[in-house]
């Protein structure tokens, strides 16, 4: 196994240079399916952190319940209801009708209501015989979604406790310890995995990046809904889901120190999401 931390020479790698002569669409096309009754801000903060990071065009997908609030938040946003108050494979079938067909990556999961398990099976398979690339998290995160994700384009973002409900294995606190779970889950079920902590592990199961973080503020709510907009804004414009995932990573982790620095513990993940474009722009590559 190779073993790296992020830095900034690493990641700037991972970033595609961007014509200077290209149109809307050619810099990526997210899809954000999240939110319910009571967690309306998540795919919001998924949404606004993919358009940060560069994305031409975000479509958000909420239940209906949601949808004027969402519009309100930001006229950025490309919003398709939900037809059911929950993910439902009535919703769901719906969905995927209405979807361009152009969409490059996805993001799904943040406080998204799931009715039944099928539906969220329906929908990430109907993506990913798209081609479209995934990044699942929160309630996506569920054991029987993994043998649709095997050797596909798929990067999964779960806590320790998500971790243990996806794989049955508890991380302790030893960063080795973390590492070799990481590593063994992702090449078993051939993905790519972003473990959130203190010190984010990324692994495909091959190669394992690590990105060190100082930033105890990020315990905020929703700072993973904005990670989770990064990866899906990464994958839009590269495929490789491991390098996506690690520039995330990375990209929220500088963030953090910017807000961090500036307000102290005082901070919430619309400040996160506004710092994007200042740690992003060393990274911007024009031809």
């Amino acid at each position: 196994m190779e073993l790296q931390t992020l830095s900034s020479s690493i990641v700037q790698n991972f970033i595609p240079t961007r014509k200077s002569t290209s149109r809307k669409g050619d810099n990526g096309i997210v899809l954000v399916v999240g939110g319910s009754y009571i967690y309306h801000g998540a795919p919001v903060l998924s949404s606004l952190a993919a358009l940060r990071c560069g994305t031409d065009l975000v479509y958000t997908c909420v239940p209906k319940i949601n949808v004027t609030p969402t519009r309100a938040i930001s006229p950025n946003l490309i919003v398709i209801p939900l037809v059911d108050q929950k993910l439902t494979l009535g919703a769901v079938k719906k969905l995927v009708g209405a979807l361009p067909r152009n969409l490059h990556s996805a993001t799904i999961g943040m406080g998204l209501a799931i009715q039944e398990k099928n539906s969220l099976l329906h929908l990430v398979k109907s993506l990913l015989d798209r081609d479209v690339r995934l990044s699942l998290d929160a309630s996506a995160l569920i054991p029987e979604i993994l043998p649709i994700l095997a050797h596909k384009n798929v990067v999964v973002t779960p806590h320790a406790g998500e971790f243990k409900r996806l794989f049955g294995d508890v991380p302790s606190d030893s960063n080795l310890e973390r590492i070799k779970l990481v590593e063994e889950n992702a090449l078993k079920h051939g993905i790519t995995i972003l473990l959130k902590g203190p010190t984010d592990i990324i692994s495909d199961g091959k190669i394992t990046y690590l990105c060190e973080k100082n930033t105890p503020a990020m315990t905020v709510g929703g700072t993973g809904d904005v990670l989770s907009g990064l990866v899906a804004g990464l994958l839009s414009t590269n495929r490789n889901t491991l390098e996506s995932a690690a520039a995330a990573s990375y990209i929220c982790g500088l963030a953090g120190k910017e807000v961090q620095e500036k307000l102290g513990l005082h901070i919430t993940s619309m400040d996160l999401i506004d710092s994007i474009p200042s740690v992003m722009k060393p990274f911007d590559k024009i031809v």
